[in-house]
């Protein structure tokens, strides 16, 4: 369910920006072969400028290999191994992954000073931690933050959290990220989406992010609503990597 309303989301603001969104629904019986074949007709597709594969997929199908099967020209999550070496290596010519991309927006654009920065990141996945944590270390004005990537095994997680300037929450754990865990005045990038019970919603329950925005509001200096504040950045970058990747194709490339 979490993942249809996110490619509504794809679809409308594709309409709303003049992009031909072209919406593929298989069966989950579909086998990794066929998946395989459909994406190197959309690969060889000079019409089609950017390739997305909507995840999760059936446990059947290798996530690794399906997305190592997108053309790195076309991959506008940034999900393909060259891309990913590119984004390590700090070579800006590949697609960045949009969720941790639209992190980045959000702090450079609400002001919070990246240079020298502390900066935790929880959850070390490889859609949003991993490649938030290969973001905001680059030797960069945009970045030269020092980032400590916390995860299951990690000890004492709330004593990170606490020496923070930023805090991304990127565990999936519902509100785990409580007031006594946040420094003062820190900026808190709340990324998880959890849906937990509640009587009192129409359909029995509601979305949360990994934060207690609620008690952590009053604590923090900037926190990111949620849902309605990382989300609307993910679709943003996702368009951004979409025009890109035409003007690339197109020749048109700044």
């Amino acid at each position: 369910p979490a993942s249809r309303v996110y490619v509504g989301m794809k679809e409308k603001t594709s309409r709303r920006l003049g992009i031909d969104s072209k919406t593929i629904v298989l069966p989950e019986a579909t086998t990794e072969a066929e998946l395989l074949a459909l994406l190197a007709e959309l690969n060889d597709d000079a019409s089609a400028h950017g390739i997305l594969v909507q995840a999760p997929l059936p446990s059947h199908i290798s996530e690794a290999r399906i997305f190592a099967s997108v053309s790195p020209d076309k991959d506008v999550d940034g999900f393909h191994p060259v891309n990913v070496g590119k984004l390590m290596t700090g070579d800006a010519t590949g697609f960045v992954p949009c969720t941790p991309a639209g992190v980045h927006q959000l702090l450079l654009r609400s002001g919070v000073e990246l240079q020298g920065a502390e900066v935790v990141v929880l959850g070390r996945g490889n859609i949003v931690g991993k490649p938030m944590t290969a973001i905001l270390c680059q030797k960069s004005d945009k970045a030269n933050a020092t980032v400590t990537l916390c995860h299951s095994r990690t000890k004492d997680i709330a004593a990170h959290c606490r020496r923070a300037d930023i805090l991304v929450a990127a565990m999936g754990v519902a509100e785990f990220v409580k007031a006594d865990m946040v420094k003062p005045g820190a900026a808190v990038m709340d990324v998880g989406v959890n849906r937990i019970a509640d009587p009192t919603a129409k359909n029995g329950s509601r979305l949360v992010g990994d934060v207690d925005f609620e008690n952590v509001r009053g604590v923090a200096g900037k926190i990111t609503p949620n849902p309605g504040g990382v989300g609307p950045m993910t679709i943003a970058m996702l368009m951004q990597n979409t025009v890109r990747a035409a003007e690339i194709a197109e020749g048109n490339a700044a």
